[in-house]
């Protein structure tokens, strides 16, 4: 099925069941710890054996030996595959390091050897035993004296008007820097696999992994063999953030060491291989200059960012929303990438606008200081309902101006502290602060496939759910098309065996895969009208209902019917800028003594289309919510500046966001309508509730204060010798 116009009205206009709150389909098993994740899969295949990793320690060079044969002759041990016996492996086109292979190292903790052994023990203790020798190189990882070379060179993302002009004559100009630091996913569930290519023939893999169909072409390209030969299952998924996007090493180093023994293999990186070996968030450096007019204005945007990546790299677009959220008829944006020796930078959950907001949202801060205007107001007056580099584009729908006013009125803002540092509760300065955000809303092409057998439907398709709610509202969406009661919807998913979908990334999932299985339930709507001999039919409380028929969907058919599509997407959805936005609002109290802050409660008010399952919803914003508190007091990966590598690299070290850290959360959703977007007027939501809420805290901890600070996290050194007097 194509979707080739925006959608008219439609059966989800007045639905019973998608948009309705329901608990998660998968919340049972998940509480109860029977969810099968990847490295508990005993079951699966018989005689698994456990593979460690060896890492480089340097990061950049080539390795000269490695001596793997005390591990060899260690207890238990099955095989051992270093990296001087592999030829380089390839690279698939979304991944930038090198998995395995040669003996070029590109950052520390590259994958240099595997060892596999009868239990996880005798593996981790041979993997010690391995040694190696390298010729190293220096890496630069100066993210500030490159950005300072860097400064007014190369050519504009986005360039309109006359930027200089316009800051020449405003009325009001800010130029300021910001800094924000790497941060890396540190999801719960570690990147883990039980591989078995014991033949060196098919390759089935049980994974942790958030897009099922690109594993397979990145496994394919890496390994030099036919897709049809790999197949991949990943059924749950316990937290991904971006990270589990793309292929890593724990798949490709259970591929060689399950060949290599003759038996499956069993992998689960460790925590400093996760920080250090897999993808994390690119630092950045910011500058942004902002023009305004008497009356708020804005009439320039300059806005300059660079990030860290491997050569051939993504790094962190943080100039990402800058070209749509604010107008101004004048603009300039470029980001530039610079070369390290770092471990890869690549997607983490809204990769771009979760850095890029986080210096926006205070620049807006401080320059509606400088016009001696309220922010919300600012940001209102600089509203927009077209593309500002092309106003000939519209918005599909857009309804921030609605966010700031909701949220304002249900935050009390009215009543907020107005003068920095002037509100005061014991020993904690009271700051209130608040911020605007965007997030792209794009899809992708999703398919499903349906079965109809007795009365009970399943859906099969590889789209996963790393703990957003995908089977519920893909239950939710099948029982809404085909007229069953939630309870008789089955779905299955994360398996190469099923129809391709989108899977799950850049806020595409939700939408993209229930409008998947929309497209499939009319296939087979279609088929059981073509076996009633009508042209169409309702389909109501278990019920066909076409002209003299009326009869249970039980009753269609002796056996079963199987019906498959693929939601695709017309070109005219590039007659418009499809987004999602939001208002964050926070109060905070910081301690008059030790400058510690504390998150006192949070409101967002989110327009992201149809909100398909408020609960399912209100769980990925108050979790994207923590996630940016994190982001905004205390995530930073510290870089070793001698040794190119992330120091803090476990959860003791890498200090995220718990509930202790948040007094109170609400969320609010306008629940409005994107006919543009999918059938269902959706789009998605997990990342827009992060983006901006590390401005929103920053901002209130300047308004509690007086004290502003540009360089994230904002910790409590940064502010110390700056409180006022006790």
């Amino acid at each position: 099925m194509e979707f080739r116009e925006p959608a008219g009205n439609n059966i989800f206009d007045n639905a019973r069941i998608v948009g309705k709150a329901h608990p998660r389909i998968d919340g049972p098993l998940k509480v109860s710890g029977t969810a099968p994740y990847a490295y508990e899969r005993h079951d699966v295949v018989d005689g698994q054996l456990y593979g460690y990793p060896v890492g480089a320690a340097i990061p950049k060079g080539r390795v000269t030996a490695i001596d793997a044969e005390a591990a060899r002759a260690a207890p238990g041990v099955h095989a051992v595959v270093t990296t001087l016996e592999i030829e380089p492996l390839g690279i698939w086109d979304y991944n930038v390091a090198r998995l395995f292979g040669g003996d070029v190292v590109e950052h520390y903790h590259q994958a240099i050897a595997v060892v596999v052994a009868d239990t996880f023990e005798q593996a981790r203790a041979a993997a010690a035993l391995v040694s190696a020798t390298y010729e190293a190189e220096e890496a630069d990882v100066d993210l500030d004296a490159a950005f300072d070379r860097l400064l007014g060179t190369g050519e504009p993302s986005t360039m309109v008007g006359d930027v200089e002009t316009a800051f020449a004559e405003a009325a009001v100009t800010l130029d300021e820097m910001y800094r924000t630091p790497s941060q890396t996913h540190a999801m719960m569930e570690p990147h883990a696999s039980i591989v078995d290519w014991s033949d060196g023939g098919q390759m089935t893999i049980w994974t942790s992994n958030q897009m099922i169909n690109w594993n397979r072409q990145a496994l394919a390209t890496t390994f030099g063999i036919d897709i049809d030969r790999i197949r991949v299952e990943s059924p749950y998924i316990g937290g991904g953030f971006g990270g589990k996007l793309w292929l890593r090493a724990d798949e490709v180093l259970g591929a060689l060491g399950s060949r290599a023994a003759g038996r499956p293999v069993k992998i689960a990186l460790p925590r400093p291989f996760m920080i250090n070996n897999t993808t994390h968030r690119s630092g950045t450096v910011q500058r942004i200059r902002l023009a305004a007019d008497a009356d708020g204005r804005l009439t320039a945007i300059d806005h300059e960012a660079a990030s860290h990546t491997l050569p051939g790299g993504r790094g962190e677009d943080a100039t990402a929303q800058t070209p749509y959220f604010y107008a101004a008829p004048n603009r300039r944006v470029i980001h530039h990438l610079v070369d390290m020796n770092l471990p890869e930078a690549s997607d983490m959950r809204a990769p771009g606008e979760t850095s890029g907001l986080m210096a926006l949202e205070i620049a807006m801060d401080e320059m509606a200081e400088k016009l001696g205007m309220d922010p919300v107001e600012f940001r209102k007056v600089n509203d927009t309902q077209v593309d500002p580099s092309d106003p000939d584009v519209p918005f599909s729908d857009r309804h921030f101006v609605e966010c700031l006013d909701t949220g304002a009125e249900a935050f009390g803002w009215a009543g907020r502290n107005t003068a920095p540092g002037a509100t005061r509760d014991g020993m904690w300065l009271i700051g209130h602060g608040m911020a605007g955000a965007y997030r792209g809303s794009p899809t992708l092409d999703s398919g499903a496939r349906v079965r109809l057998s007795g009365g009970r439907l399943t859906v099969e398709t590889d789209m996963t759910d790393i703990g957003t709610g995908a089977y519920t509202i893909i239950a939710q969406t099948a029982a809404e098309t085909m007229g069953l009661p939630l309870e008789a919807v089955e779905v299955k998913l994360g398996n190469s065996a099923y129809p391709v979908s989108s899977g799950s990334g850049g806020q595409f999932g939700a939408s993209s895969s229930t409008a998947g299985t929309y497209a499939a339930c009319v296939a087979l709507q279609r088929m059981i009208c073509e076996r009633l001999g009508v042209d169409e039919a309702r389909f109501e409380d278990g019920r066909v209902l076409a002209e003299e028929i009326d009869r249970p969907l039980s009753e269609i058919s002796n056996e079963e019917l199987v019906a498959e599509d693929t939601m695709t997407f017309g070109d005219f959805k590039g007659d418009y800028v499809l987004a999602t936005f939001g208002a964050h609002f926070v109060e905070v109290g910081v301690h008059v003594g030790t400058g510690e802050i504390r998150v006192r409660r949070m409101l967002a008010v989110c327009d992201s289309g149809r909100i398909l399952n408020p609960v399912t919803a209100r769980s990925q914003v108050i979790g994207a919510m923590v996630m940016g508190l994190g982001g905004a007091l205390s995530e930073e990966l510290a870089v070793d500046t001698g040794r190119a590598f992330f120091v803090n690299h476990d959860l003791a070290g890498y200090e995220v966001a718990v509930h202790a850290d948040v007094g109170a959360q609400e969320v609010i959703f306008l629940d409005t309508l994107d006919p543009v977007s999918t059938p269902l007027k959706a789009k998605g939501i997990g990342e827009l509730g992060l983006c901006g809420v590390a401005a929103a805290i920053a901002n209130a901890a300047y308004n509690a204060t007086g004290i502003r600070v540009r360089d994230y996290p904002v910790t409590l050194d940064k502010m110390l010798d700056r409180l006022p007097a006790i």
